[in-house]
């Protein structure tokens, strides 16, 4: 691995909790030299902060928050393959919740054909796909959020805590194995947390690049099973995290 791309791993890593060096040292499978450089040269950047024994995040770090026209131009095909697994585990009869988002917007685009479902979200983006279908639409009122056409805050919520549905389909900034979703606002993560609480089952839809991320600081916590759906491939070393918990299930929508 070059040392550019390692390092971006490794402040990855730091980003999402794990700050011990010996953990780092496990995780990487590098000599405790070699990370202490890693991490000596992310602090000279002002990316990380030193600390005895390891390393953390700087206080207040965030990454800025992409606009809604770069999320749907971005990552298209790894969306539309996280999509299809996604509509997969949907049956006839279901009463789904679609989180906001570009990736729950396609799979929308997906269900359009079927007849015997009903989709509760609070996404703008899905309301004209599914509108002129034969699914049957509860639109989550609220505050809307132009960033990402969602909508959200104490009417929303009000709203989601009258509802239940079978399953949940949430996408999220970044989503780090023992942790949770991390999110732009308070709102958004803790809609999500009264979606979850409101489910039956929940699928969290994120491609590779925001596995084991913690782009943001707002969190929603994971504390029950669920299922990733992502683009990453099973043997991806991305998805090792994940592996060593037994409340999360992979679904793969990446070439093997």
């Amino acid at each position: 691995m070059k040392v550019a791309n390692r390092r971006e791993a490794m402040l990855k890593a730091v980003l999402s909790g794990m700050t011990d060096v010996g953990a780092l040292c496990e995780h990487f499978g590098m000599s405790e030299a070699t990370v202490r450089r890693d991490l000596r040269a992310l602090a000279e950047d002002h990316r990380i902060v030193r600390t005895y024994g390891g390393a953390a995040a700087p206080v207040g770090m965030h990454e800025p928050e992409e606009s809604l026209e770069t999320r749907r131009q971005s990552f298209r095909e790894q969306k539309e393959a996280i999509a299809r697994v996604a509509a997969a585990q949907v049956q006839d009869g279901d009463t789904i919740f679609l989180d906001g988002g570009t990736t729950t917007a396609a799979m929308a685009r997906l269900l359009a054909g079927r007849r015997d479902l009903r989709v509760v979200t609070n996404n703008l983006l899905v309301i004209g796909v599914l509108a002129a279908s034969d699914i049957a639409v509860t639109l989550i009122g609220g505050d809307v959020r132009p960033s990402s056409m969602s909508t959200l805050g104490p009417i929303a919520q009000l709203a989601l805590s009258r509802v239940s549905v079978d399953k949940a389909f949430l996408g999220a900034d970044g989503v780090v194995a023992g942790r949770g979703l991390c999110e732009a606002s308070t709102e958004q993560a803790y809609l999500k947390e009264c979606v979850i609480r409101q489910a039956a089952s929940v699928f969290v839809l994120v491609t590779s690049n925001k596995l084991d991320h913690a782009s943001q600081q707002h969190w929603t916590p994971l504390e029950r099973a669920w299922t990733l759906v992502t683009d990453a491939t099973r043997d991806a070393p991305v998805l090792a995290s994940f592996g060593r918990h037994s409340e999360v299930t992979v679904l793969s929508a990446g070439a093997e």
